[in-house]
């Protein structure tokens, strides 16, 4: 069963790039469809990268958002203490979707798992709420996050929203160089690596999975790489 049902949390969308972007606008305009007309944003995973990349990313948003027709809520979580305030977290409150964009994705699960405001995402998102990570953000909902920065530094537990699965995002730019980088990263039991293409997304979860935008999406086994074209349904048990 996909998640989305009455009762059941919202689904999930696991991007390669593009956040904020029109080439994604449909992407985000679908999980918004149906639900709350709020639209909750974190540049987190940016905020090592100072005040000027988190105010491109919060003007981007605003522009999305405005194509939308939507309420921007802009979280500014920037370290462990903000993520801890409960003024903060009640912004997450009555969230049609929930959006994490990119930067850096072990920063990002370091600084939200276990606060208030991971806390608030995770009641809307299982309320309901859709729930969107790019690039970063789709590294940071898996189970373990690995350091491509720092390979031999050993992966960090992750938010745990995808835990069956790991993320490469940026794959058709970038996959063979952070594949050559994650070689030394064992995942858990059970975990199964996936790539997905810039401006293209798996959207859906826990298992059944569709591939939107302009790509593809790869299942990485120790076979090779099985690609999965926009349009197509894969099933990750």
């Amino acid at each position: 069963m996909s998640w989305g049902q009455v009762g059941e949390p919202g689904p999930v969308a696991l991007v390669g790039s593009g956040e904020y972007l029109p080439v994604m606008h449909d992407v985000e305009a679908s999980l918004l469809h149906g639900r709350a007309a709020r639209y909750v944003q974190l540049a987190t995973a940016a905020a090592p990268e100072g005040q000027h990349s988190l105010a491109r990313w919060h003007e981007l948003g605003r522009r999305a958002a405005e194509r939308l027709g939507v309420e921007q809520v802009v979280v500014p979580v920037v370290d462990r203490v903000s993520a801890d305030d409960p003024g903060l977290a009640s912004l997450v409150e009555g969230a049609g979707l929930v959006y994490l964009s990119g930067g850096n994705p072990r920063f990002l699960a370091e600084t939200l798992r276990g606060t208030a405001v991971w806390a608030a995402i995770e009641t809307a998102w299982r309320g309901g709420a859709a729930l969107a990570g790019c690039s970063a953000g789709a590294m940071a909902f898996g189970s373990a996050v690995p350091d491509v920065r720092h390979p031999f530094s050993g992966p960090v537990d992750g938010l745990g929203v995808v835990p069956g699965l790991s993320v490469v995002p940026h794959f058709d730019r970038f996959g063979a160089h952070l594949l050559g980088r994650l070689v030394g990263h064992v995942l858990p039991d059970g975990v199964r690596r996936v790539g997905v293409d810039e401006d293209t997304a798996l959207v859906g979860g826990p298992q059944q999975w569709r591939v939107v935008g302009r790509s593809s999406a790869w299942v990485l086994e120790d076979d090779g790489r099985h690609e999965h074209k926009a349009g197509s349904v894969l099933r990750l048990d």
